[in-house]
């Protein structure tokens, strides 16, 4: 269900307590038909989940040496959710600067990490597939050797 905004947590009841209040003045709330997805993904049928875990788990495997080959990136190798988060500080440009030289020059569409508290960082996802991610790395590739 990426992207559809539905989710649930569990833990102290302070910490969830805490978390609602951030959460309700931060976002809107999930359609209902997203909700009903939700109560769908969490009681259907679970052989799916496999598939993606596995899947996820290939395209991960494959994105962080990837990223560690390309120059000025370094990349640690996420334990959940299909983003990575590689250093871009050995580039010499911010991540709001190679943010936007990707997306004009390779027309790939990252996220700085500026907008998770983290300059230097770049944020990307790995929810599509392997073919494209290639691809992506290789035009990321083509502008870093530019520079």
């Amino acid at each position: 269900m990426t992207g559809w905004r539905s989710g649930y947590a569990l833990g102290p009841r302070e910490w969830i307590k805490a978390m609602t209040c951030v959460q309700s003045h931060s976002t809107s709330n999930p359609t209902s038909v997203s909700q009903q997805a939700a109560i769908e993904a969490l009681t259907g049928p679970q052989e799916s989940v496999a598939e993606m875990l596995q899947a996820y788990s290939e395209r991960r495997d494959w994105l962080i040496p990837a990223l560690n080959d390309l120059p000025g990136i370094t990349c640690t190798t996420p334990q959940g959710a299909f983003y990575a988060f590689p250093s871009v500080k050995g580039t010499g440009l911010s991540s709001e600067e190679l943010t936007t030289r990707l997306l004009e020059e390779a027309h790939v569409a990252v996220t700085p990490g500026d907008a998770f508290g983290a300059p230097g960082y770049l944020r990307l996802s790995y929810a599509t597939s392997l073919e494209k991610l290639q691809a992506g790395v290789e035009r990321i590739r083509g502008v870093l050797t530019a520079l």
